[in-house]
């Protein structure tokens, strides 16, 4: 019996693609990788290698390109709806395009305390993403989100009265690190948002909860950075996060006859704690 083709989809991926918007005050750059990737009438290419109705993944690439070169777009949102779109409308054989987008975060330089218009410096290995799912005859679907933001806090951190037996070896503490590369993902309510000032909102919510709030627990601080989130932004109503723990173990120097009062540490990133979860506005299950 011959076998039957499953779900399937097709693209390109890592388009890399950078924008520069030169207005008369300053120029913006947008450093963003893109994917593309089409579900649709492709099964006879699969099974009978029909490419008739096979869009080449070329051409994608291409179309990032030349749509970036009229776009207005200043935020990956709209870009990526405007690629998703475009692709749906002139593709009658596709049933739906996911775009994803990842910005790389570059800040200008200052030269003398003032930022400088035209100069820039790298940022951290933050990335900001999102990924827009056109399906035909219906809206976008908004996912966006940021992962690897690496953060850390020295003080109000502490790990005590967990469950013990006969392996455990860790021992209470009220004072530790914190440290941790966080992602979060939200699906926004609707595709009529102020994309920018939302993922602002809810980055900077995060980050002033992560440096204020006194920490029983990794778990403890991630549920409180997420609804602080909801709190910040109302076109979502719930938020994935994960902070993998980032070790940094206080190093013995009494063999040295020198006292360690929490001032030296090993930073280890293997193997870490995995802490994960998905917080919701009040009222969902």
């Amino acid at each position: 019996m011959r076998a039957q083709l499953g779900e399937n989809r097709y693209g390109k991926s890592r388009v890399r693609l950078l924008k520069l918007v030169r207005e008369a005050e300053a120029h913006h750059v947008y450093d963003w990788t893109v994917e593309v990737l089409l579900r649709g009438d492709f099964g006879a290419a699969f099974t009978d290698g029909d490419n008739s109705r096979l869009l080449p993944t070329d051409t994608m690439k291409n179309t990032v390109y030349s749509l970036a070169r009229t776009s207005e777009a200043r935020t990956m949102e709209v870009f990526a709806k405007e690629v998703a779109e475009f692709l749906v409308r002139r593709n009658p054989q596709v049933s739906s395009a996911g775009v994803s987008v990842e910005g790389a975060l570059w800040k200008r330089l200052s030269v003398a305390g003032v930022p400088h218009p035209t100069a820039f410096m790298h940022g951290s290995e933050e990335r900001q993403m999102t990924t827009v799912e056109q399906r035909r005859e219906q809206a976008p679907v908004i996912t966006s989100g940021l992962r690897d933001m690496v953060i850390l806090k020295t003080a109000n951190s502490g790990f005590a009265g967990f469950l013990r037996d006969e392996l455990t070896t860790l021992p209470d503490t009220e004072d530790r690190l914190l440290g941790t590369a966080m992602s979060a993902r939200w699906t926004y309510l609707n595709h009529e948002v102020e994309f920018d000032q939302a993922r602002d909102a809810i980055r900077e919510a995060m980050l002033r909860v992560f440096a204020e709030h006194h920490s029983r627990s990794v778990q403890e601080t991630l549920f409180a950075m997420g609804e602080a989130a909801l709190d910040a932004c109302r076109a979502i109503d719930a938020i994935d996060v994960s902070m993998p723990n980032r070790h940094a173990l206080p190093v013995d120097l009494s063999r040295f006859g020198q006292d360690n009062p929490n001032q030296i540490f090993v930073p280890t990133e293997e193997p870490h704690g995995s802490i994960e979860a998905r917080v919701l506005r009040g009222g969902r299950a």
